[in-house]
C-alpha cells in the first residue's frame, strides 16, 4: 500500500549535495556549522502491507514526523521515492497529488483542525464536500461516520462544545468519511489525558478490525506502539535503528539504544502465545484463544485449571499453551 525507497529530507542550502555524502553522519551542529544544513531523515526505507498497522516510534527531533509528512509531500522529500498504491507520489503533478490526499489517503493530527463555526456533520463531511458529493449524501454519510466513532445524534454540536477526546474523534470520523484506503496519524493523541488516550487507542483498535484500513501511525509513546502496531518502527537521528514485530523488537532489540528503550517492557505484554506454543493435542483444554493472543491474556485460564488452553489459527488447532509455558514467559521478565 504504501512503498518508500532511500527517503531524505535535508534542510538548507544546496541540500541535495548532502544526499548520501559522508558530511550527512556528521553531528547536527557540526553539520550545520559547516554547511547550513540540517539532515532531518536519511535513507529510509519500508513496505507497508494492506491492513497493516505500521508504528513509526522515536524521541522529538527522530525525523518520524517529517518522514510521514513526506508520504503525502506535505513536505518535499530532497531524495528518494514514495509509491502510494503504485503511484509514484514523488513524480506526480499537483493534481495527481490532489487526487491521491482526497481519495486514497487520510491524515489525523495531533491538533484537531476542526472548523469552530460548522457543526460537527458539516466538519466530518468536510473531504466529500471539496470532492463535490451532493449535499444530502454527505450529511448522511456524515451522520454514519460519527456513529462509527461513538458520537451518535451529535451532529448539530459545534466543537467548542466537546471534550478533547471528542473532539478527536469528530477528527477521525472526518478521516474516516472519505473512506481512504489508507490511514496516516501523526501523533493524534499525544494532547490528551491518559484515559481518554486509552479509549482512543481502543477505537483505533476497533476500527482496524472491523474496517480493516491500511494505517501508519506516528507515536513518542512506547506502550502506544506496542500496543497498536503489527509492526514498529524505531527511529534515531533520521533513520531506522530496527523494525519488527512488537515481540521481536522487545525480545531481541538491535542495539543499546532500543534495548533501553524496551527493558522495562513485560514480555507477556507483547509475546504472542504462538510464539511459546507446545504441539496440538486432542483436549480436554481450558479454553481456546486466537494465535495472535499475548500471554497475559491467558493468564486467568491457565491459572485455574490444569489443562492446556487450545492456540487457534484460521479456524483450525495449531498448538497449546498451557502454565508452564506461561511462567517461562513472565519468568523471562525478572531475568
Amino acid at each position: 500500500m504504501i512503498s518508500v525507497r532511500d527517503l531524505w529530507k535535508v534542510y538548507g542550502p544546496r541540500a541535495e549535495r548532502v544526499v548520501g555524502a559522508p558530511e550527512a553522519d556528521l553531528p547536527r551542529g557540526e553539520l550545520e556549522a559547516k554547511h547550513g544544513n540540517v539532515v532531518a531523515m536519511r535513507d529510509v526505507s519500508l513496505d507497508i502491507a494492506p491492513g497493516e498497522v505500521f508504528v513509526v516510534m522515536g524521541l522529538s527531533g527522530s525525523g518520524k514526523s517529517t518522514l510521514i509528512r513526506c508520504v503525502t509531500r506535505l513536505i518535499e522529500p530532497t531524495a528518494g521515492k514514495v509509491f502510494i498504491e503504485g503511484d509514484d507520489v514523488t513524480n506526480a503533478s499537483d493534481d495527481a497529488l490532489m487526487q491521491i490526499r482526497r481519495h486514497k489517503v487520510s491524515m489525523v493530527f495531533q491538533h484537531f483542525g476542526l472548523l469552530p463555526h460548522r457543526t460537527l456533520l458539516d466538519n466530518v463531511a468536510f473531504g466529500l464536500e471539496l470532492r463535490g458529493v451532493d449535499k444530502v449524501q454527505r450529511r448522511e454519510r456524515a451522520d454514519q461516520t460519527l456513529a462509527l466513532v461513538g458520537l451518535p445524534g451529535m451532529g448539530d454540536y459545534k466543537p467548542h462544545q466537546l471534550s478533547g477526546g471528542q473532539q478527536q474523534r469528530v477528527g477521525l470520523a472526518r478521516a474516516l468519511a472519505t473512506d481512504p484506503d489508507i490511514m496516516l496519524f501523526d501523533e493524534p493523541f499525544s494532547a490528551l489525558d491518559p484515559l481518554i488516550r486509552r479509549e482512543m487507542q481502543d477505537e483505533i483498535v476497533r476500527l482496524r478490525r472491523e474496517l480493516k484500513k491500511t494505517m501508519m501511525f506516528i507515536t513518542h509513546d512506547l506502550q502506544e506502539a506496542l500496543r497498536l502496531g503489527d509492526r514498529i518502527a524505531i527511529m534515531r537521528d533520521g533513520r531506522f535503528v530496527q523494525v519488527g514485530t512488537p515481540a521481536e523488537v522487545v525480545l531481541n532489540p538491535a542495539d543499546d539504544y532500543v534495548a533501553n528503550f524496551v527493558r522495562d517492557v513485560p514480555r507477556s505484554h507483547v509475546v504472542p502465545v504462538d510464539a511459546v506454543m507446545a504441539p496440538p493435542t486432542d483436549g480436554p483444554y481450558a479454553g481456546a484463544v486466537d494465535a495472535g493472543t499475548k500471554v497475559r491474556d491467558v493468564v486467568h485460564l491457565v491459572a485455574h485449571s490444569d489443562l492446556p488452553v487450545q492456540v487457534i489459527d484460521g479456524g483450525r488447532t495449531v498448538g497449546t499453551i498451557d502454565r508452564v509455558g506461561v511462567l517461562s514467559v513472565i519468568a523471562g521478565e525478572d531475568a
